[in-house]
């Protein structure tokens, strides 16, 4: 399977049309219609269905989704290749690639590239945002060189980096609702009303240790990836958005004086851990990244233990 025949089955997937991608990648119509028969060939499967005599719009199949997600991925990753092989001179340059949900702990990110910024101006970052299953399957396609997740990872499959401040569990609710007159909200407080939760199994699995009730047994009205999508929500009288103190503080900070956070009693919290493929072979740029974020986090870490000592 050629790359090149890849970039011309995604260019028909985008235009629908053959055409149309025809035209976009300079070739003639038979000679695009050929590869692409070659492709289907090859493969052994079906890719594309073909519009009837009165539409030339072209559809994929069910392979030919998964290919075209697939073949999205690989192209991907050759030209991040290509971009990092490039780079690799005198001059350190390139780009760094980070996977991570929604959280405020991503300042960790943006103050370690600041501290490289002015040293090295020819390094670019990309943050690709999503849940902990989306973080997971970018970082182990080669797609990020790192992941920011909550909780457990699988450290023989990943070398992880602990981040020192935890994020504290708490409800984004309307001020105007009953419960926003208490200090701290309570499993029973929870009990039967409609729930907004994140998409990420394990955050339902916790949610429902902490309420002494089995995941099956939360009154979960609606999942989110995005927390802003998860307030609107909440404004609306739709339910009761469970989240983190600090991603929740920003929401608030927009500011929406309709709604208020309230934290979990008894506490719970998450530790985020920026975690890496083992024996991953990175970019100097990368490699420069990891090593300021090392000594970032080494630096929060002491700072946060003396913190402790002074008080105790």
């Amino acid at each position: 399977m050629e790359l090149r025949v890849l970039e011309y089955f995604l260019a028909v997937a985008r235009e629908q049309n053959i055409t149309a991608a025809a035209e976009s990648l300079h070739l003639t119509q038979p000679t695009l219609s050929i590869q692409l028969k070659g492709l289907e060939e090859e493969l052994g499967k079906k890719l594309l269905i073909r519009g009837t005599k009165g539409s030339r719009k072209v559809t994929l199949t069910e392979d030919g989704k998964l290919l075209r997600a697939r073949a999205e991925e690989i192209l991907n990753l050759v030209e991040k290749t290509e971009n990092e092989i490039s780079s690799a001179n005198d001059t350190v340059a390139g780009d760094v690639y980070i996977g991570t949900g929604e959280t405020d702990t991503i300042r960790v990110f943006a103050r370690t590239a600041r501290v490289l910024q002015t040293r090295f101006p020819a390094i670019h970052y990309h943050f690709m945002s999503g849940n902990a299953n989306y973080v997971l399957e970018q970082l182990d396609n080669g797609l990020v060189d790192f992941g920011l997740v909550f909780g457990e990872a699988d450290e023989k499959k990943y070398d992880v980096l602990h981040i020192p401040k935890r994020e504290r569990w708490g409800v984004l609710l309307r001020r105007d609702d009953p419960l926003a007159q208490k200090e701290k909200i309570t499993p029973e407080d929870l009990r039967n009303l409609p729930l907004i939760v994140s998409a990420q199994e394990d955050a339902r699995k916790q949610l429902a240790d902490w309420m002494h009730v089995r995941p099956s047994g939360l009154h979960v009205a609606a999942t989110y990836n995005l927390i802003l999508n998860a307030a609107i929500l909440t404004d609306e009288k739709f339910g009761y958005t469970i989240g983190y103190d600090k991603l929740l503080d920003t929401v608030l900070d927009q500011g929406n004086s309709s709604l208020c956070f309230r934290p979990l009693d008894p506490v719970m919290e998450a530790e985020a851990v920026i975690i890496w493929k083992k024996y991953q072979i990175f970019s100097r740029a990368a490699d420069l990244f990891l090593q300021q974020l090392q000594k970032a986090l080494y630096i929060d870490q002491e700072g946060e233990t003396k913190s402790k000592e002074k008080h105790e």
